[in-house]
């Protein structure tokens, strides 16, 4: 038999070194002005990076959740639409998705909304008027929407059919069931995986640096070109999405014992 792994009970030695390393670096950019100017180079970056995370986050969490409810819906056209959705984008790297949003689907849009435009007298717009930014947003919300799906669909499926049953005996509709039987204890089921993802787009969220936008990636990138500082530079930059994932996944692993412990068994 393959032994049960005891991560919970083992002194974190991990986070102990983490966190020397990050006190160390704290205390460098602290001490050393190259540091201090480094980090407050990136301050709006900052800002920038958790915008475009928790905006795509959530919209990638409504698109998803709407696809999994499509994907195991009774009808069939719904079903393989969910179905083509989500195979065709999980198959598509980020980057190329990126470039793909950016590029030909947010002309296409900007193309289809003077089209409509034109016919109701509202001014045209222009492609460079739709902002890099929401390109970039709109990118991720697609391609973690598919992922995300598969996500909600298995924890879903996860719910025993008896529970919804019983509920439908007890003359609950079919949005009161979804919201007091199935989704609070699927929510349980997908919280670990649903976090992972957070922290990917976390990182992931550093890619739209290729499309010029001033996040925490793009702004090193700058700044270091410009003092040719990269070894600090990048110090500082891998320092802050570490205390930021790190910082998430311990908040997300302590929410995840405290859900399994009010759940009963």
């Amino acid at each position: 038999m393959i032994p049960e792994p005891q991560d919970d009970g083992d002194f974190p030695w991990w986070l102990l070194v983490t966190g020397g390393l990050g006190l160390y670096f704290l205390y460098l950019i602290l001490a050393n002005d190259i540091y201090y100017q480094v980090l407050w180079t990136l301050r709006t970056g900052i800002g920038i990076t958790v915008f475009v995370t928790l905006t795509a986050f959530g919209s990638a969490c409504v698109v998803g959740l709407a696809l999994a409810t499509a994907s195991l819906s009774r009808f069939l056209v719904l079903r393989q639409v969910a179905r083509f959705y989500i195979e065709i984008i999980r198959g598509v790297p980020m980057i190329v998705l990126l470039f793909y949003v950016a590029f030909v689907i947010a002309p296409a849009l900007v193309a289809a909304w003077n089209w409509a435009a034109e016919g109701v007298g509202v001014d045209p717009i222009r492609t460079r008027d739709f902002p890099l930014l929401w390109r970039a947003i709109l990118a991720l919300t697609i391609g973690y929407s598919a992922f995300i799906a598969e996500v909600f669909r298995a924890g879903l499926q996860a719910v025993e059919i008896g529970q919804i049953e019983a509920a439908e005996a007890l003359g609950l509709n079919r949005w009161q069931r979804f919201r007091h039987i199935v989704f609070p204890q699927a929510f349980r089921m997908i919280l670990p995986p649903l976090g992972n993802d957070f922290v990917a787009m976390v990182k992931d969220s550093s890619l739209v640096s290729v499309l010029g936008v001033h996040d925490i990636t793009q702004l090193g990138k700058v700044t270091a070109a410009g003092n040719f500082r990269y070894f600090e530079t990048y110090n500082v930059v891998a320092l802050v999405y570490l205390m930021v994932t790190v910082t998430l996944s311990l908040a997300l692993r302590r929410l995840e014992r405290r859900l399994r412990a009010k759940t009963p068994m």
